[in-house]
This record gives structure tokens, sequence and C-alpha cells, in this order.
């Protein structure tokens, strides 16, 4: 076996001719059985190896197997036989040297039809594994976790119509009093006693005395002694508050002419002066209009840095001063930077203060006095802020602002689920004040015009 091996080192990849047959070669069998291999000549162009080719293992084996081992060597030689009668065919060898040694493409191609036919121990060891692997059978009591299902997105949820949004806002004013009304109206005739219950109700409402006699009366000489039900209440209450609240609906008017236009916003604390001014200013520069935001609530840090950044929302100028310092120093500088950059709209904010503190007040109207010496129609408009889920305090507001700055027109705040809203129909039909916008939340589209139909429709829980 050995001396086969032998033969194969060192005639592996040479050509048919140059392989010799054993017979021929007698010498170098001889030699190699006697333990002294001949070395074999080099061309002079080829270096010479300084290692025998020949391990002195294999040299120690040559001379054949003991005695011992003869019936096992018969064993291997036949097994040997046949594994070289298996060997796959391989390619032809390329130009080889003399020093028998095999070129790379050859042992490429061996080791790969070597690979071909074994399978990794690592893959046998593997798939034994999972074979033998199986699923334990739970007790009684307990199951297999279901794997989570992937969480769906869930589809945007679509916009609300203003007049939605509105009746939103004016649900507890409207589910409220149409409530009352139907349980008043069930299964009976409209009497006097009928009409002063109605007369109560809608008082308590906050429509205000006014509306509430126009009401009755309307539906006194309309159904009187006939069957009355919730919608026919509904109806006619709809209508009145239309005809009050129509006179009062109208645009905000800006003379440009002037220019700077000055708006003043005023109101208590907590009425949404600056919100209200930056939606104000996303409306006017949207149109094109060159803005510019005064910070004059000069008591509060977070009321400056929340118009800086509705400035920077809407993309107005905003000129703002030291905490604590005079407002009415501010107004001046405004407008004459306003005055200076050709602004057409300055909108200065103000410090929320109580009607009730005289000194805040004062303050009040020294801002108003101010803007008068440099322009004596300035301000042009004064805005009131009310806030619609203060009910009958917003009366009182409009009556002590409206003679300390000149209100000239008001804007509804805080339309949401908690609102009285019926004040207002009280305020607009006894001070006669323009009602220029309403809002009924904290976005920037939030804020719209006045529309006295859809307000009276929602006061009244109508939905058409």
């Amino acid at each position: 076996m050995a001396l086969s091996f032998i033969k194969r080192v060192f005639t592996f990849g040479k050509p048919a001719e140059e392989q010799a047959p054993e017979a021929e070669r007698p010498d170098e069998i001889a030699a190699v059985e006697a333990g002294q291999p001949e070395p074999r000549p080099h061309d002079e162009d080829l270096p010479v190896s300084p290692v025998d080719p020949v391990a002195a293992t294999e040299i120690e084996t040559a001379g054949g197997p003991s005695a011992d081992d003869v019936a096992e060597n018969v064993e291997l030689s036949e097994s040997e036989t046949e594994e070289e009668e298996t060997l796959p065919i391989l390619p032809d060898a390329e130009d080889a040297s003399d020093t028998g040694v095999a070129p790379l493409s050859l042992l490429e191609a061996e080791a790969e039809a070597g690979q071909a036919s074994e399978v990794p121990a690592a893959d046998l060891s593997t798939s034994a594994e999972n074979g033998s692997r199986e699923v334990p059978a739970l007790p009684k009591g307990f199951s297999t976790a279901l794997p989570e299902p992937e969480p769906v997105a869930a589809a945007p949820a679509p916009r609300l119509t203003w007049f939605q949004r509105l009746r939103a806002g004016l649900a507890r004013t409207s589910s409220q009093l149409t409530g009352q009304i139907t349980a008043l109206f069930t299964k009976r005739k409209l009497d006097e006693d009928t009409l002063e219950e109605l007369e109560d109700l809608l008082i308590q409402a906050d429509l205000g005395v006014e509306t509430a006699m126009r009401i009755t009366g309307a539906l006194s000489s309309e159904r009187y002694g006939k069957d009355v039900t919730g919608e026919d209440v509904s109806r006619i209450m709809a209508g009145e508050i239309t005809k009050v609240l129509s006179p009062v609906a109208k645009p905000l008017q800006l003379d440009l002419n002037h220019k700077p236009h000055v708006i003043l916003v005023v109101g208590v604390n907590g009425t949404g002066k600056t919100t209200t001014i930056g939606k104000l200013a996303a409306k006017l520069s949207g149109a094109g209009l060159k803005v510019m935001l005064a910070a004059g609530d000069t008591f509060r840090a977070a009321a400056i840095e929340q118009l800086k950044i509705w400035a920077d929302r809407t993309g107005s100028e905003f000129i703002g001063t030291k905490l604590g310092a005079d407002a009415a120093g501010l107004a001046y500088d405004a407008y004459e930077q306003a005055r200076a950059n050709k602004s057409d709209v300055l909108i200065i904010d103000t410090a929320g203060r109580l009607q009730n503190r005289t000194e805040l007040m004062a303050e009040l109207e020294k801002i108003v006095r101010v803007l008068g010496k440099l322009d004596p129609d300035a301000p042009h408009t004064v805005l009131q802020t009310l806030d619609a889920t203060t009910g009958q305090n917003a009366m009182n507001q409009v009556e002590i602002f409206r003679n300390v700055a000149g209100v000239s027109g008001l804007i509804m705040t805080k339309l949401d689920g908690t609102a009285r809203g019926g004040i207002l129909v009280a305020i607009a039909a006894k001070h006669k004040l323009p009602v220029y916008f309403i809002g009924v939340g904290e976005g920037i589209d939030d804020l719209e015009p006045f529309e006295a139909q859809d307000f009276a429709k929602a006061i009244a829980g109508l939905t058409h």
C-alpha cells in the first residue's frame, strides 16, 4: 500500500508517455525498497527544493507491512483497489514541472469532486438534532402562544365641516335646552303656564331676557292653544335667534389707507387673546398682507414666547421687550417700526386683566392714549375676546372694556363641549356690538367668521 501511494505521488499529474511502466524502472523500485531513493535530476532553470519530497515516516513504512498485519493489509489493499476504481475522472493536467507537484487547477477540481460526495458533519448533527426534537405537549390549562397580529394603521378620521364642529362646540347648551323643551311640551297644549316655563328655560340657557321674550312671543302668536312639539319650539327658537344675531354678524373691516392698520386685542385672563392673534395673523399673511405682531403682555414671559412662535409660524414680523417693561412704550415702538417697514397690519397683544382692577384698566387706557398721539384714529380696531364658558361674566366684561378701551367688536373663543354659547345672543341683543369671529379649538383653522344662521341652528339643536 505504501509503495503504491509513493508511486502515485511521483506520477500524479504527469502525462501518460512520461509515466514509465513499473517493469521498466527496476533500479528505482529497488532503491526505494532499500530505503535509499535516488534523487532525480532537475532542470537547470528550475529551483531545487531543499526538502526531500518523501517524508521520513513514509520511508520507514516503505519496507512493507509486518508479518502480523498481513491479513489486514490484504483487506486494505482490496478496499484500496476498489477505491481506486471509483475515483472520479479528473481533467487533463496542465503543464507540470519535473518536481512532481500537481497544478493548482487539478487540485481544485479534485477538491470539488470530493466535496460533492460528502455531507458536512455540522449539517448531519443539525439535521439529526432537528429530526429528534419534538414539541412537548402542554398540560391541561396551558396553550401555545399565538403570534401577535401586526398592528393595522388606523385610517385618519374624516375632517368635520365647520357646522359640525360648531354643533359639537354648542352641544352642552343645545342638548340641555332641547331636552328640557321636549319634556315640557310632551302631550301638552301651549298655554300661559307653558310659555312662562319656556321663558325660564331660555333665560337659564343664558339667552337673555329680551331674546327669551321674543321667542315666547313668536311661539304664542303662531301656536297658542294648539299642540306643540319640541321640534316646533326648536324651529321657532332658531328663527328668532337668527333675527337677533344677523345685525351683528359682520366682517372685520380693514382700512388699508392707514398703514399700519392697528388692531388692539383686549380681554381678561384666559380668554385666548394670544392664540386668537396668531390665528388672525395666519389669515392676513395668507392673503398676502404684511403683518407685525407686538407682545404687549409684558407681565408674562410665556405670552411673549407664545406670540413669537405664532409670528414664526405665520411669517409675520415680531417686536417684543423685556419682562415687566412699559406696555405703552412697546406700543409706541411697535407703531413706529411698523410704519417704517410699511406693514399693512399691526396687531398688539395686551396683558390679561380683570375688569375690576382699576390700576390695570388705567394702564390699558394709557396704551390707547399713546397710540392716539401717533395717529388720531389709532387704534383703528379694538377686539375683545370672550370665553364662551364664562356665561354671564362675559356680559359684565363687555360693559367694562367697552367703556375703557372703546371695544369695537367681539370674538367668541373656546366654543367646545363645555361652552355656554347662549350668552353671545344676550350680548348681541343688549350691546349690538359686531361679532367678527368664533373659535372652536386651538388649531390654526379653528377660527371662522361668525354666521348668525349657523350659530342659531346649532344652539337650537337643528341639523340642517
